[in-house]
């Protein structure tokens, strides 16, 4: 399967990346290590992550409170949004 970012969710991926690497030298990598085996989870198992809407997924990252909401369209995985856990919820709805 072929993964295709929104835009909004590359951004996302960017902001947390330098919020963690600003914290801690490293931790930015780590935080996209996490993601990248949240990914390859998907690819392998795409319905396998807890649907939270119709048709719409979420994937928890292990290490990071961040999650992967995303959708299939035919066989490509859109990523709609990564998404901290702990802020607002759903925020990314109007994505759809």
């Amino acid at each position: 399967m072929n993964i295709r970012f929104l835009t909004i969710a590359e951004h996302e991926v960017d902001d947390a990346y330098h919020w963690f690497e600003g914290r801690t030298e490293g931790e930015g990598l780590r935080f996209l290590d996490d993601l990248d085996h949240g990914l390859r989870l998907i690819t392998n198992f795409p319905l396998a992550a807890f649907e939270i809407e119709p048709e719409i997924r979420r994937r928890l990252l292990s290490r990071f409170p961040y999650a992967i909401i995303y959708s299939i369209d035919n066989q490509t995985i859109v990523v709609i949004a990564i998404a901290h856990t702990h802020r607002e919820p759903r925020y990314w709805i109007d994505r759809l």
